[in-house]
């Protein structure tokens, strides 16, 4: 899992690490992508670390975290859930074969696997997850880039899989209509990288997770994932790596085993939450009640 990059020096001179310590020192409100039926201690204590020594307790289902300052309150700093900022659903299809093949799969049988653009798979991190997709037996819909070290499309999965996984997977290269995707009703579960985009919307719809977290925020993203209830991890050695029986093994759980029924419950009860968007606009709009009473325009006409 690469965090290095976040706390390295890179050309401006400074780390990332240290610019955006010293953004949120000098900011008199922080705003997080989040609301508080998901994470209502972690932003106690954000706001505790930042600066409001005094905290703000516990933080109620359903309410901003804590009264909105005005201008005088200048020792607090604000820490603001703006909610989840949920994407809009499509109100079209884009044309394209594949949904096609959706829709003819069965309610929720259907993995969506994805690592987007950020994240770069290693050919026998390819090879394995792969490997562990054909031992699931799973249907499958699969977007990936074709990577540098692949000289061409074909080059990029192993040797017969597309032959051996022909009618139950497909795998889509380049661009494809992702939120289309995750919100056809075949689509049950994700394979993903727990980016934190990511989690937004595939709980918006109710997906169960499995996680492979590789860079930046991704590991903190599937830990608070784990702990919820809502995500299994693919198992790794001490070294990173991971096989081919625990892709197949952690997609089996949480897509048809009795065991991983109470994950899939979980998602299905999560979606109340994160695909309320009413419950999520509040939030949105109380940090814009915020910037109209205290926003730099109100400053100038304060003082003059």
């Amino acid at each position: 899992m690469k965090v290095f990059f976040f706390f390295g020096v890179n050309a401006s001179g400074i780390c990332d690490g240290e610019r955006v310590a010293k953004i949120i020192q000098a900011s008199k409100a922080v705003v997080v992508r989040t609301c508080p039926e998901y994470e209502a201690e972690y932003l106690n204590l954000f706001e505790k670390i930042i600066g409001n020594e005094q905290g703000r307790g516990s933080v109620p289902s359903r309410k901003l975290c804590g009264p909105i300052p005005t201008s005088g309150s200048e020792k607090h700093k604000q820490v603001f859930p703006v909610g989840l900022l949920l994407p809009e659903k499509p109100k079209g299809r884009t044309s394209n074969d594949i949904f096609g093949w959706l829709d003819v799969q069965k309610a929720n049988s259907v993995v969506f696997i994805g690592f987007g653009s950020e994240c770069k798979l290693s050919k026998e991190q390819v090879e394995e997850i792969a490997y562990g997709v054909e031992l699931s037996g799973l249907a499958f819909l699969w977007t990936l880039r074709k990577p540098d070290w692949a000289v061409s499309e074909v080059d990029t999965l192993p040797c017969g899989f597309r032959e051996r996984t022909q009618g139950r997977g497909i795998v889509c290269f380049g661009w494809a209509p992702k939120w289309e995707i995750l919100g056809h009703p075949s689509i049950g579960g994700s394979l993903f990288h727990s980016g934190w985009g990511s989690v937004i919307e595939m709980l918006q719809l109710g997906h169960t997770l499995v996680v492979l977290p590789l860079v930046i925020d991704q590991p903190l993203n599937a830990k608070l994932l784990l702990d919820k209830g809502l995500a299994v991890e693919i198992e790794r050695s001490e070294d990173g790596s991971f096989c081919r029986d625990d892709v197949a093994k952690a997609l089996r759980l949480a897509m048809v085993s009795e065991e991983g029924e109470k994950l899939r419950s979980r998602a299905r009860e999560t979606a109340q939450v994160f695909g309320n968007r009413d419950l999520q606009d509040t939030y949105f709009n109380r940090f814009v009640e915020y910037l109209k009473e205290n926003g730099a325009a109100n400053q100038k006409m304060y003082h003059a």
